[in-house]
């Protein structure tokens, strides 16, 4: 929904200089928002439903893992997917 509302603003390119917007999912805020120019703080009230089929397609697991600082994505190399420690987000 987030960048339903931006879309026009990045094809026409009418903002006034090239922006970063990161949104992070919570309150640890790994997304690389400490180098953005706008960060959104996105809390989820429950963890995102995983679809271990498609995971190992649409990202480095590894990269995932390293990019959560407080350890609740950990790899799971055996069914090349990641679990998710739910309460580690609250």
């Amino acid at each position: 929904a987030i960048m339903d509302e931006l879309f026009d603003d990045f094809i026409h390119m009418d903002l006034p200089a090239h922006v970063r917007i990161a949104l992070a999912c919570c309150l640890n805020m790994c997304g690389a928002v400490h180098c953005s120019d706008i960060a959104i703080l996105g809390i989820h009230r429950k963890a995102p439903i995983l679809d271990h089929t498609r995971l190992p397609n649409l990202c480095e697991i590894p990269t995932a893992v390293a990019s959560c600082p407080t350890g609740a994505i950990r790899a799971d190399m055996k069914n090349k997917t990641v679990q998710v420690n739910d309460e580690c987000m609250y």
